[in-house]
């Protein structure tokens, strides 16, 4: 399958049992502006970008939602202790973006997809969901050109504000040691 833009991603993902399976549970949570983002995009892409036959293990299932009235965190735990008693064996994080802010040191998110723009790289600033029509949609305040090229750079936000915490967060990740082809833009 050829990956040359957004609809292709949404195939792409479409294509995997196991996102398939994790959407269907998060879609029957019902939350509102929900989606499931960073890494659970991007690896299903850059793995067979770099012609791998076995998926890159999870390190989590970021679940993203956003309700101004609901953002004590204990509803959160509750929600991802729900999510891990239907399928235990995925990392699942739920996480109320409409409270992520004050741990960023931003302004209160309007949103998810506000929140998805305060995330550190383009390339993983994306999120994808059911839309009302049963159709896969994809949150892409950046685009897919530097996810689909490996090309890991800062969001501006993270450019212009936290640079520092971008390189730490490059230094920790170390996506190069399992897929060698990206390209790394440092802040």
């Amino acid at each position: 399958m050829a990956i040359e833009d957004a609809a292709a991603v949404c195939r792409l993902i479409a294509s995997s049992a196991l996102h398939r399976s994790a959407l269907d549970i998060v879609r029957g949570l019902a939350l509102p502006d929900c989606w499931i983002g960073a890494g659970f995009v991007r690896s299903v892409v850059w793995d067979p970008l770099h012609g791998f036959t076995t998926p890159t293990p999870l390190a989590d299932i970021d679940v993203i939602w956003f309700n101004a009235d609901r953002a004590d965190p204990s509803l959160d735990d509750a929600l991802t202790a729900r999510l891990k008693a239907i399928r235990p064996d995925l990392p699942w994080s739920v996480k109320n973006q409409a409270r992520i802010h004050e741990r960023n040191g931003d302004p209160p998110y309007r949103s998810s997809s506000d929140a998805v723009w305060h995330w550190p790289e383009t390339a993983t600033a994306l999120a994808i969901s059911y839309g009302a029509d049963g159709a896969l949609r994809l949150l892409a305040p950046f685009g897919v050109d530097d996810l689909l090229a490996m090309i890991v750079r800062p969001t501006p936000h993270f450019r212009e504000h936290r640079p520092a915490a971008y390189r730490e967060r490059l230094r920790r990740k170390q996506w190069r040691k399992r897929w060698p082809n990206l390209t790394v833009i440092e802040a």
